[in-house]
């Protein structure tokens, strides 16, 4: 159980969620991180600042449940003490607590962190400092997953670290609704979202997308899907390393080491704020 805390690190947040707004990162975390949990001896997971409600954490507990391991337990942690009281209220299926917390993840060691539209709220120089917070209190071999998306998961971008830092990116969209891949752009995580401009690997990426998308014109009839995979297979053609196959592609994703994609230059760290 979480340890208390003389006060959580970080600050509230907007607290706004939807229904199935993270399952796309829910999907992609069974499929990338469920070796991991199931190798693990506890199999802890927090799902940390997950609003004014409870329910993608509850929905994070059940794929993960069906998809990895039942007994796997996921702790819901927020700052707000009545986000908190309310969830306890709710329905509490088993495997799945909530309580008050930050950065300092409540004193608890999981072995993943999903923390989503959390640092889309704090400046860019404060994304590091809050990343070697959660990485620092990993179970060893843990994985934060952090990242942010549109209000009803159609769009999303997040990174996954662990202890060394970050080691890829992903993008991924609802095919059926995305116009361009520079949509993806507005979700950027909060370490690139600043950094699409040219001369950054990002906005080359970004650019690379969007002109290979356009030039997949023909395909638009047999279905944005296939429009997506000839995109995908162009950019890759022109040397970036994506990752996976193309079973993920169809998905609407696209995922990069973090090296290729990385800023050009660090940005000056600032202390993360508590209040």
């Amino acid at each position: 159980m979480p340890t208390r805390a003389s006060r959580p690190l970080g600050v509230i947040t907007r607290g706004t969620t939807n229904p199935n707004r993270l399952r796309r990162v829910d999907n992609w975390i069974v499929d990338t991180c469920g070796e991991m949990l199931r190798s693990a001896p506890d199999p802890l997971v927090v799902d940390l600042g997950y609003g004014a409600s409870p329910v993608t954490v509850v929905e994070l507990r059940a794929r993960l449940a069906v998809g990895v391991r039942p007994d796997v337990r996921v702790v819901g942690l927020e700052i707000d003490p009545g986000r908190v009281a309310v969830a306890q209220a709710a329905a509490d299926p088993p495997g799945l607590t909530f309580a008050r917390g930050g950065f300092e993840l409540a004193g608890l060691r999981p072995v993943l962190v999903r923390a989503f539209n959390v640092l889309r709220q704090y400046d860019e120089a404060e994304v590091a400092g809050a990343w070697a917070l959660l990485t620092a209190g990993l179970a060893p071999g843990g994985l934060l997953v952090e990242g942010t998306c549109d209000e009803l998961g159609r769009l999303a971008t997040w990174v996954l670290l662990d202890a060394t830092g970050p080691r890829s990116l992903t993008l991924a969209a609802r095919l059926s609704t995305m116009q361009t891949p520079a949509e993806l752009a507005e979700r950027l995580p909060k370490a690139l979202i600043h950094r699409n401009v040219p001369g950054e690997p990002i906005h080359a990426l970004i650019r690379a997308l969007d002109d290979a998308w356009q030039a997949a014109a023909a395909y638009a009839p047999y279905g944005p899907r296939q429009r997506w995979l000839h995109t995908v297979a162009a950019v890759r053609a022109q040397g970036w390393p994506i990752l996976h196959r193309p079973r993920r592609w169809r998905l609407g994703e696209l995922t990069l080491p973090w090296p290729p994609i990385a800023p050009n230059a660090p940005t000056p760290t600032t202390p993360l704020r508590t209040r």
